[in-house]
């Protein structure tokens, strides 16, 4: 296990299970929380030790969000001066980014819910691949709130997720939306009874995925995250030039042979990325 500040890293199986580790504090988002999770998913994209990634919390909120007071302390938001606010654009810029790493990042990304998903923590899940929650999970856009717009992803992400007017209603009051009404909309692809029971159903989900060949699994992420983006027609062309790319007669004929013999097949990691500065 590795242990940071804001989180716990465990990798077993294939399957990296990142866990948020500060119930005391709501596990909200400060500049701590921010560099951590950076780091963890770029070393993640680059490793080729893990094959899925499930993010999931503590305490009685998966997260309350940002933390309020980094807007008085680590990050001034100067909006005397024009160069003020376009240091605000700089700094919002790498914040988004962050995020955009869960989307990115090689492997697919399942968050487990609980308690309250409030601000930041929308614009984090909305990023991840599969949403499991507990009934007592909510969703909640609290930036409106407090005065603000939602700017790290919800209003970019969230409506190509459910409906355009519940992501209207929900921007525009600040209202919560419960587990099951998340559900309803296809925010959630399940709900349980209990957090304990909604980590284990993405335990096995990301078995079930890590099983898989993992160039696969990339090339699919790679295929539905550009036909969410683009018309049918670009998106088949794409399609051809991935499968193209990526086909192997190896990887099909020992799925097929596992399949058959009931056995789990046994497929290469990805190729660990190695930069020009890394090899500086």
């Amino acid at each position: 296990m590795t242990a940071m500040h804001c989180f716990s890293l465990t990798i077993e199986n294939h399957i990296a299970h990142l866990v948020l580790s500060r119930p005391e504090a709501l596990n909200t988002m400060g500049p701590r929380f921010w560099a951590e999770l950076d780091t963890v998913l770029s070393d993640l994209h680059k490793s080729s030790t893990a094959r899925v990634l499930v993010i999931s919390s503590t305490g009685k909120h998966f997260s309350a969000g940002m933390a309020l007071e980094t807007f008085a302390g680590a990050i001034q938001m100067d909006d005397q001066s024009p160069e003020g606010r376009a240091a605000m654009f700089d700094n919002l810029s790498a914040m988004q980014a962050t995020f955009t790493k869960l989307e990115t990042l090689r492997i697919p990304v399942i968050a487990a819910l609980h308690g309250g998903v409030i601000g930041g923590a929308v614009d984090m899940v909305t990023a991840c691949c599969i949403r499991y929650g507990s009934k007592d999970a909510f969703f909640c856009i609290q930036e409106i709130n407090i005065g603000m717009v939602a700017d790290v992803g919800t209003l970019q992400r969230l409506p190509k997720l459910v409906p355009l007017a519940v992501v209207k209603e929900l921007a525009y009051t600040g209202r919560r939306m419960g587990a099951d009404k998340a559900l309803g909309y296809g925010l959630l692809n399940a709900v349980f009874d209990t957090p304990e029971l909604t980590v284990a159903a993405a335990l096995q989900c990301a078995k079930e995925i890590a099983a898989k060949p993992p160039v696969a699994i990339w090339g699919t992420k790679q295929a539905v995250h550009y036909a969410r983006d683009h018309t049918v027609d670009e998106s088949l062309k794409q399609m051809g030039w991935l499968q193209a790319a990526i086909w192997s007669n190896r990887h099909v004929g020992e799925a097929v042979m596992a399949f058959q013999g009931k056995r789990s097949g046994n497929f290469p990691d990805l190729v660990e990325l190695k930069s020009f500065t890394d090899l500086a």
